[in-house]
């Protein structure tokens, strides 16, 4: 929890301010019984109608400052906690983007929304009840025993008995159920997970029929949830009854002594109303502040969790002093060398891709196939460095990528993912992720490269049209054309396109790869597809078969000497099988 504090720095002055209006408040709120005794046993006693108007009005004066001094604390209370969580979750939002696929792969998209949102709030409702309720509580408790000694020593020992009493019930029940409240999160956060997961994949589920399955596993992790929750609930229940009678039997005691000694004339009839009413306030602080430890235990659990992804570093270093590509570059003609990389993913135990060595020329187009899980991704996701290489180097203009300044790196290289995403927003706004100071012009040169005009013409507004998130309102080819004309305005001098025309049929395919070839011609770029027409006519072809590299050639030369792609080649063109037979 300290390392997070600093996110609070910036407030303060509201950070002590509330803390001294709720005193105030609780200073005011201990003299209000002094004042009540004193218009019973003068006021009421004496018949002195002038004195009971004159302490009731200073009973109003009393209840409005007080007033007064709550609602401000809780205003720089609130104050504090809303920016305390407001800097924590820009603070958090920020570390999670520095972090490599690595750590993303390894931690899960729902714990971080789930740090990001669930823990953000229970922290901010920590610091605010903390604010409030944290010297307040204990100021009433002790503050009502010293002004009951004030009023009477000896009726003012049931105090003595009774707060330690009431201490031990209600900090035995927060030892108990804090643990379980740790339960309760962590089981709230499956539910979170799978109801993320279920959203998500509605389609899939539907298509399959599944959803009775999966309503069964979702009732069954809720009604886990809820047996979790009614158990802590039912121990925390406790608390009232059990701490009431502790109160009504040191009442019971109270006013009998009281009644004694007033009998006796040793006290008088406003002095015990005073201490009953110092009980009272006891009583209701107490339940409060065991309602504030609970909350601050739920805080405190949070805030471990938020801080193990703080903790969380990126495997990846970064040096800042090398420029970006094309820019004072050790190469000549290499844009791209693979020098006997190898891959390792975190957790995953054998090695993903083996010895990968090839080297890519400037201007060249290459294109990567093979069978599902052979790793062609894997082999382009090291060029941007979303990995880093275990074993070997991966050089752009002759300098390892680990030496480049990540940001400069990735802005000279064009990525079309496998996935195509897009996000909500208008159709300008995706295709200026690829380059925020492009022109009118560089987007419709964009659109007319990637095949994307054609569409885009026909929809209202063109490139005002707003796009739905995750690009739900368009087709599977219109999203992927779209990616592609986002990278194509960057105007890289790497474009990758990992299996983004997957979606496109033959002939939009052909004219994409052929307006792609037109573009400068000291762009790289590199094509990952399962298509053999896809890749056919690049300069040279990479064939990867379980991590490794099967063969690399042009066209004619893995269909003379490759078993790998002419088993590729002839399941997906048989004919041409036939007609060398």
């Amino acid at each position: 929890m300290k390392s997070l504090l600093k996110y609070i720095k910036d407030y303060k002055k509201e950070s002590v301010l509330a803390p001294l209006f709720k005193m105030l408040e609780a200073s005011f709120e201990l003299m209000v019984p002094l004042v009540m005794a004193s218009i019973i046993d003068r006021g009421i006693a004496n018949a002195d109608t002038s004195y009971i108007i004159k302490m009731g009005l200073i009973l109003v004066l009393l209840a409005a400052v007080g007033l007064i001094s709550a609602v401000t604390a809780q205003y720089f209370s609130a104050k504090a906690a809303v920016g305390f969580a407001t800097k924590l979750r820009s603070a958090l939002f920020s570390h999670i983007q520095g972090l490599s696929y690595t750590e993303l792969d390894t931690v899960g998209t729902n714990t971080l929304i789930t740090r990001m949102t669930s823990d953000v709030n229970q922290l901010q409702n920590g610091v605010n009840l903390t604010l409030r309720l944290l010297l307040r509580s204990p100021f009433i408790v002790f503050g009502a025993m010293i002004m009951a000694f004030t009023v009477d020593v000896k009726a003012a020992l049931v105090f003595v008995v009774a707060i330690p009493l009431l201490s031990i019930v209600v900090f035995g029940i927060m030892i108990v159920s804090m643990p379980l409240y740790k339960k309760v999160q962590a089981a709230l956060d499956k539910i979170l997970g799978r109801t993320r997961e279920n959203l998500a994949g509605a389609r899939v589920i539907r298509a399959f029929t599944n959803e009775e399955a999966e309503i069964a596993e979702f009732e069954q992790e809720n009604e886990l949830l809820l047996n979790t929750q009614v158990f802590v609930g039912k121990i925390s229940a406790a608390m009232n009854p059990v701490t009431y009678i502790i109160v009504n039997v040191a009442l019971v005691v109270l006013l009998w002594t009281g009644a004694i000694r007033v009998d006796s004339g040793i006290i008088t009839q406003g002095a015990v109303v005073a201490l009953v009413n110092y009980m009272s306030q006891i009583l209701v602080e107490l339940v409060k502040m065991a309602n504030l430890i609970i909350q601050l235990t739920k805080a405190l659990a949070c805030a471990k969790r938020v801080e193990g992804i703080f903790a969380i570093t990126s495997s990846m270093s970064e040096k800042n002093d090398t420029g970006v590509i094309n820019k004072e570059g050790a190469g000549k003609n290499a844009a791209i060398v693979f020098d006997h990389v190898c891959l390792t993913y975190s957790g995953g135990g054998d090695e993903s891709l083996t010895d990968i060595n090839f080297t890519v020329q400037k201007g060249e187009t290459v294109g990567i196939i093979g069978g599902t899980g052979s790793g062609k991704t894997s082999v382009v996701n090291l060029i941007p460095r979303f990995y880093d290489a275990t074993k070997g180097r991966v050089l752009i203009d002759g300098v390892d990528v680990k030496d480049y300044e990540i940001t400069g790196l990735r802005e000279q290289i064009g990525i079309v993912p496998q996935k195509a995403v897009l996000f909500k927003g208008s159709i300008k706004d995706n295709l200026l992720w690829g380059n925020e100071n492009a022109t009118e012009e560089d987007l419709e040169k964009a659109l007319e490269i990637s095949q994307a005009k054609e569409f885009v013409d026909t929809k209202e507004g063109r490139l005002d049209f707003m796009v739905a998130q995750g690009g739900k309102n368009l087709s599977g080819g219109q999203k992927q054309r779209l990616t592609i004309a986002r990278a194509i305005v960057r105007n890289p001098q790497i474009l990758i396109l990992d299996d983004s025309a997957s979606a496109l049929d033959f002939a939009t395919d052909a004219k994409l790869r052929q307006a792609i070839k037109g573009m400068k011609s000291d762009m790289s770029v590199i094509i990952v597809s399962q298509r053999a027409s896809s890749i056919q006519y690049a300069d040279k072809i990479i064939v990867m078969d379980d991590g490794e590299m099967a063969g690399i050639g042009t066209h004619e030369q893995l269909l003379a000497e490759n078993e790998i792609y002419q088993e590729i080649y002839y399941s997906q063109f048989p004919k041409e099988k036939q007609k060398e037979a």
